[in-house]
């Protein structure tokens, strides 16, 4: 037995051999057993892509270490490959010197020649520089399920089980939780949780047995990694959900969720659909119109409204979003960006949207916009969002995206005493006396420090009052065309915005850098790392990360020109850089990247290691 202080496993096969739940599996292990750790799903967007062709190869990375680690690794130490697609699919990313565990039942001349292999990689010396173990994952599973009254087929189903097992010898995992986890899942047919049950505990006693695996890995708990608390794997989908219903119970409001299934979002949908018993309603709505449409009356009816939606629904929501400025009413626009535009890359991540959450509207419709940065953050970023809209009666974007979505890592669940209280007060009567003496309810009379109007629950005597979409007199909510009170209406929206108190950006600086690299969103994991790597070589780098992106802190224009060089990694073509160029007149470079993948700690420190030569 090795130890190891980190280890990056890929799991890789066809989009129906079990890939993401073998890994699912996996991290909830590692998880169990206190590693700190950082997982990257990586699927098709076809619900069953062809098999054994490379676009249907589906993958699951984890990144497991014994102190505190930040991205999903940059290289997989370890790949099980279940066919040759998936061989060839990800052992470019492999670096020398890794283990490669593949099935050889599946390196039929058929199989290989559909993926473009003239000769066996397994035999024609090509994987020389690796450590290979070829395992005939399908015939010992088979073997292995030789007694239960399953057909050849349905046997070869447990296979991915049976790898599991093998790993779990490997790298020394629990596997308590999987048997009940499996004996949970096919509840209803015991036959079937008893076949994968065996499959997983047979590919344990191979790796026990057979001379082929001869050294097993042992990575410690991340003991020191944590602050003292309660922890669970989570994603970042989950986070999200379980964030929403702790703003829903912290404002004591009841939480309501407009929204149209659509991938990477369509989790959080499930999710909350599960929580009834918190005062949660979700409605799946026909379209994405019809989803934020029933949101917005949510809300106007006193409920926490939310819609949920990728970047193409966004587009479609822009009507109803523009609306909700007019009206004043919060509401929550998750948005789980995705490769675009249209359709684009529906399973894979993007940061692209940035611009289309601060414009995409017609009119002058400031939203402000918020992002989380890890998947345990979703909870956090959504309490915030959650506060300032109620606060400040706006539509507020959250802005998470696929990478987060799906990806997880430890989370500490917090007590009840650290969350925020978000309570709010509903107007009870009228607020404005008029020239006669008499008491009146103005549903645009406003608050003066955070410019938000009343909200008035409908059915309250007295609080009547107009809503829609054409302009409003100042005051008193009444259909106004004059320009001059256009005009104060449309400076006062925005002098709401851009009031919103948000914390103050600190910078990561314990050297006193002369390059600051400024984040937003997933790239924190990826910034983060590549900052650790070149401190490690020596090099001075300073560090800080957005969660508001409107309005920016305060603070921010004199950060940056503390700096002789910002640069800003991106998922995209440079939005928030030309924001920021824009806004605080600062030479910010942009390092981008759109290939649907996150950045690579390696990749990232060598551009910013080139910034500060150069």
């Amino acid at each position: 037995m090795r130890r190891a202080d980190r280890v990056v496993i890929r799991f890789a096969g066809d989009s129906g051999d079990g890939m993401q739940l073998t890994g699912d599996r996996f991290t909830s292990e590692t998880a169990s057993f206190g590693n700190d750790l950082s997982t990257l799903p990586n699927f098709p967007a076809e619900i069953r892509a062809p098999a054994g062709t490379l676009p249907g190869v589906s993958s699951f990375q984890l990144h497991f270490a014994d102190h505190d680690i930040l991205t999903p690794g940059d290289a997989p130490n370890v790949l099980v490959a279940m066919n040759p697609a998936a061989l060839k699919a990800n052992v470019g990313d492999l670096p020398r010197g890794a283990e490669v565990i593949v099935n050889t039942d599946e390196f039929t001349k058929r199989a290989m020649q559909k993926v473009g292999y003239d000769t066996n990689p397994l035999e024609d010396g090509s994987l020389d520089g690796y450590h290979l173990h070829p395992v005939p994952l399908t015939t010992l599973t088979v073997e292995a399920l030789k007694d239960f009254d399953l057909s050849r087929k349905e046997a070869e189903r447990s296979k991915n089980m049976f790898a599991l097992g093998l790993l779990s010898w490997m790298y020394h995992r629990p596997t308590e939780g999987t048997e009940k986890f499996l004996q949970s899942k096919f509840a209803r047919k015991p036959d079937i949780a008893a076949a994968n049950i065996a499959a997983f505990r047979a590919g344990w006693n191979f790796g026990e047995t057979t001379e082929d695996f001869a050294v097993s890995y042992e990575v410690a708990p991340a003991a020191k990694a944590f602050p003292v608390g309660t922890y669970r794997n989570i994603s970042g989908n989950l986070a999200l959900a379980y964030g929403l219903i702790a703003a829903s119970r912290q404002a004591d409001l009841p939480l309501f969720l407009g929204s149209y299934p659509i991938t990477p979002a369509s989790d959080v949908l499930h999710e909350l659909s599960r929580h009834k018993n918190f005062g949660v309603r979700t409605f799946q709505a026909e379209d994405e119109i019809a989803g934020i449409g029933a949101a917005l009356g949510a809300a106007f009816g006193g409920s926490l409204a939310v819609t949920t939606t990728s970047g193409p629904g966004v587009a479609l929501k822009s009507e109803t979003i523009g609306l909700a400025v007019s009206l004043e009413l919060p509401l929550l626009v998750v948005d789980i960006q995705r490769g675009g535009p249209s359709t684009g890359l529906p399973t894979k991540t993007e940061q692209a949207d940035l611009l289309q959450a601060m414009f995409g509207r017609n009119g002058e419709a400031p939203v402000p916009v918020v992002a989380p940065r890890t998947p345990a953050d979703c909870f956090g970023a959504a309490l915030e969002a959650a506060r300032i809209a109620l606060a400040y009666r706006t539509p507020v974007f959250l802005l998470s995206d696929g990478y987060l979505a799906n990806g997880s890592e430890p989370w500490r669940i917090p007590e009840l005493g650290e969350l925020p209280d978000l309570s709010v007060q509903f107007a009870q009567g009228p607020n404005h006396t008029l020239g006669d003496g008499s008491r009146v309810f103005w549903p645009y009379k406003r608050d003066p420090h955070t410019l938000a109007r009343p909200w008035a629950v409908p059915g309250t005597p007295g609080l009547e009052h107009r809503i829609g979409g054409i302009e409003k007199q100042d005051g008193t909510g009444n259909i106004s065309y004059d320009p001059a009170n256009h005009d104060f209406m449309v400076r006062t929206r925005q002098a709401k915005v851009d009031g919103i108190d948000v914390p103050d950006i600190e910078a990561d600086d314990p050297d006193g850098a002369r390059l600051l690299v400024l984040g937003w969103g997933s790239t924190y994991g990826p910034i983060t790392a590549a900052v650790r790597r070149l401190r490690a070589a020596g090099y001075s780098v300073a560090q800080a990360h957005l969660r508001h992106l409107n309005p920016f802190p305060r603070n921010l224009g004199a950060l940056l020109r503390r700096y002789d060089k910002v640069v800003i990694p991106e998922m995209n073509l440079g939005q928030l850089a030309t924001l920021i160029r824009a806004k605080y007149l600062v030479d910010a470079h942009s390092y981008n990247q759109v290939n649907g993948m996150p950045f690579k700690a390696e990749q990232l420190a060598t551009a910013l290691k080139e910034a500060i030569d150069g």
